[in-house]
């Protein structure tokens, strides 16, 4: 493990940075070059080994989505301390979810970008949480109003029957369904249905905001977590008339085909949880994850931000990012973007000593929660 090459292994903004031996992920928000991650992660503990399959070929990644999200690739990237690289390599090895917590607005969700641009795992799965997510949700959907129609409401002419059709004793047309109408046409796996399907490599899934959940959703994860598999009951009760079933997944464009209703994993996905901390979830479901409380941004981490999302800023606003971090200090905390709204202005050319920036900083950096 210790020779994998990364091509940052110096931060643009923290100079050189100490790497663990065992890291695979090392926070660099650059690929691995030269090297397959299948090449040099270790086989997973006997517990968390799954044998699903047959074996799908990877995703290629979202460029455009993780771009809009991280920063161009190539640019700064912000350097994670080595404290929060340990624990995601660890959730990494032991093939659990790494559950992130942390106030709104530091940057939780951009982990699951940075972790799937740097190890080549391609598009990352989003699952937004909200007080109506549902297990079945997040594994799949079935269309029951659809196929109903196309089993009852469309319907062609077909080839003559063997019974008299009229009075002159000829046959007459039967119906018959329109021909392509499958089960498997009307079923869509949802983002955790779609990341614990048969890949060689852990697919990334964000779970974001959990906490907004129904208080039974982490229960009910439990046995996904421990056993990643889960059945598709409409899938099974076809299952003898249709064995192999193609359905739709969360990607774009994508289809699979599941056999007897049934999705057993292959690499356990690497599932970033994120909680803005709003609620407790229960031991059970704490005790299957590895968790990781984010630190606000420190000064450096957010000059290499800007650094990602801006080409020729280095340096140009550093009196801006202590303003910033004072201001959060004294409000509770801000969100990385409203910092990243602020310089988008000046670069667009709204000049700090105009009489109206100061009043735009306030109505940028209000404070996010409680009196403004």
């Amino acid at each position: 493990m210790s020779g994998v090459h990364h091509p940052a292994d110096k931060d643009r903004t923290t100079g050189p940075v100490t790497s663990r031996s065992w890291w695979i992920y090392r926070g660099t928000g650059q690929p691995l070059t030269d090297i397959r991650l299948g090449d040099v992660l270790p086989k997973p503990p006997g517990w968390r080994t799954f044998d699903g399959g047959p074996v799908l070929p990877p995703v290629p990644p979202d460029s455009a989505e993780t771009d809009r999200r991280l920063g161009r690739t190539g640019r700064a990237t912000p350097r994670q301390d080595a404290h929060d690289i340990d624990l995601i390599n660890t959730a990494l090895l032991l093939r659990r979810p790494l559950l992130v917590t942390g106030r709104p607005g530091i940057g939780k969700s951009t982990l699951a970008y940075l972790i799937a641009r740097e190890l080549g795992l391609g598009r990352v799965l989003h699952w937004g949480i909200t007080s109506r997510s549902t297990l079945r949700s997040g594994l799949y959907e079935y269309d029951a109003i659809g196929r109903a129609q196309a089993s009852l409401g469309h319907l062609r002419p077909g080839p003559a029957p063997a019974v008299p059709g009229g009075t002159d004793g000829t046959p007459g047309p039967a119906a018959e369904p329109e021909p392509g109408a499958r089960i498997g046409d009307f079923v869509r796996l949802g983002p955790l249905g779609t990341a614990l399907l048969p890949y060689e490599l852990p697919r990334v899934l964000l779970v974001d905001e959990l906490d907004k959940s129904d208080i039974d959703l982490p229960n009910d994860l439990l046995h996904v977590l421990d056993n990643g598999t889960y059945t598709i009951p409409e899938l099974v009760r076809a299952r003898r008339r249709e064995p192999v079933s193609h359905v739709h997944t969360d990607d774009p464009e994508g289809t699979v085909p599941v056999t007897d209703g049934l999705v057993r994993c292959r690499a356990f996905p690497f599932i970033v949880i994120t909680s803005n901390g709003e609620r407790q979830f229960p031991p059970a479901f704490l005790r299957r994850c590895v968790r990781l409380d984010v630190s606000p941004p420190r000064e450096d981490q957010l000059a290499a931000m800007i650094a990602a999302h801006f080409e020729n800023q280095e340096g140009r606003h550093d009196a801006m990012i202590r303003q910033f971090i004072e201001r959060g200090r004294d409000h509770g905390g801000l969100a990385t973007d409203q910092l990243l709204n602020a310089v988008y202005l000046r670069s667009a050319g709204v000049r700090g000593d105009d009489e109206a920036w100061g009043e735009l900083l306030e109505a940028l950096w209000r404070r996010l929660s409680g009196a403004p």
